[in-house]
């Protein structure tokens, strides 16, 4: 059951899918328009999942799920894993592999390898200060309060 993003508890699980690159405006709206037809119907075991999402930066997937009502499964899990890589096929993006980084240079949101920010953080072309995304953020109140942080706030620390 699709619900409103804003409206979800701060308890609400998260899952964030960064993508390589910007999607365009068109592609905002049909990821939407998918978006809301998958939630619409995402159940786990045939029970209702209180689901909402929202796109920041024209970068970033963001599903909730409210589990204090039904809990995501196996199989529920696989079903939004399916779906993001169907999205992933059509666009012809990267939304799951986990060992990139996404950062702010001023109003830019800026993608690198793991590998990359490492050494940028060396030649010291990103800081402790650079705002980092922190994917892996588990709850809503952790991405509202620690998803888009100094790189000394996150898992990022290690490397600056």
């Amino acid at each position: 059951m699709l619900v409103n993003f804003d409206s979800l508890p701060e308890t609400a699980r998260i899952w964030i899918y960064q993508c390589n690159r910007s999607f365009t405006d068109i592609e905002l709206e049909e990821i939407a328009h998918k978006l809301t037809l998958f939630l619409k119907d995402w159940t786990a075991h045939g029970a209702d999942l209180q689901a909402g999402f929202e796109i920041k930066y024209k970068r970033f997937i963001v599903i909730a799920l409210d589990q204090q009502i039904n809990a995501a499964t196996g199989c529920s899990i696989d079903a939004s894993v399916k779906f993001i890589q169907e999205l992933e096929a059509i666009y012809k993006v990267d939304l799951m592999d986990k060992m990139n980084v996404s950062y702010k240079q001023g109003d830019y949101v800026a993608y690198k390898s793991l590998i990359d920010f490492k050494k940028m953080a060396k030649d010291k072309a990103v800081s402790k200060n650079t705002i980092v995304f922190n994917n892996l953020v588990n709850s809503k109140a952790e991405y509202l309060e620690f998803w888009e942080v100094p790189a000394s706030e996150s898992w990022h620390s290690r490397f600056v």
